[in-house]
């Protein structure tokens, strides 16, 4: 199994849940942008003129708003190259909806396609409440509102040293 980020994730709240079944050492972590300084994410990454930006974390807790053109590229070569490298399973984590992308062997798992559904049956009609880790993703997380009753948010900062920049 491979763990596709495009920034830093932090794991400790995943992982758990995925070694209960899947010895760790038959997961890879793989992060598009976590080994790179802000400079050079900057440099290959800024949002360039008419590209909408994507909002991700970097290696010094730092938020900044990356090209999601340039990032969907580089995510889907990604995949390709993990697909060819015969992971069974590709999880995608990100906070931004990113569809659209394909496997040829893996199971590539897109949380956006699976969390909103799985949900929504099982709330049922109830009140749904939605933590997320930083408050500059609300507006997103509203726009990929479940079907029914709005959602209420929270904000549960787990990364406190997290500064924006974009």
């Amino acid at each position: 199994m491979a763990i596709l980020t495009i920034g830093v994730v932090p794991l400790a709240g995943v992982l758990p849940l995925l070694t209960e079944h899947i010895r760790e050492e038959q997961i890879a972590h793989i992060s598009l942008l976590g080994e790179m300084t802000p400079d050079e994410v900057m440099a290959e990454y800024a949002v360039g003129d008419g590209e909408k930006g994507l909002l991700t974390l970097l290696s010094n807790n730092q938020l900044v708003m990356v090209s999601r053109q340039k990032i969907e590229r580089d995510v889907r070569s990604a995949i390709a190259m993990l697909d060819r490298q015969h992971y069974d399973v590709i999880l995608l984590l990100s906070s931004e909806q990113l569809t659209g992308f394909t496997t040829h062997h893996a199971i590539l798992l897109e949380p956006q396609r699976i969390i909103p559904p799985l949900v929504a049956s099982i709330v049922d009609g109830h009140q749904v409440g939605v933590i997320v880790p930083v408050e500059e993703i609300m507006p997103m997380q509203r726009q990929s509102a479940l079907a029914g009753k709005v959602p209420y948010y929270a904000l549960a900062n787990r990364l406190p040293a997290a500064t924006a920049s974009y």
